[in-house]
């Protein structure tokens, strides 16, 4: 399915996004805006940031999978 017809099943959840550079990203999917994606994204100790993405920079976007190891670590 082409990324920008996932983007409806992914808002509020965690995200990779690979960029059209070869780089990519992760965070939080928040939603989209005037041709651009909109990811919320952590930078360091307890700062976030919102980033827009231009649809023309991404290549795909997929949400997180589920932790295979559901055990509480002690």
């Amino acid at each position: 399915m082409p990324w920008h017809q996932k983007i409806q099943y992914l808002i509020g959840q965690p995200v990779g996004i690979s960029l059209t550079n070869g780089q990519g990203t992760s965070g939080v999917l928040c939603g989209t805006s005037q041709g651009k994606v909109l990811v919320m994204e952590y930078l360091y100790q307890s700062q976030f940031a919102l980033k827009q993405y231009d649809f023309n920079m991404i290549q795909d976007i997929n949400g997180f999978p589920p932790c295979q190891n559901q055990q509480q670590l002690y």
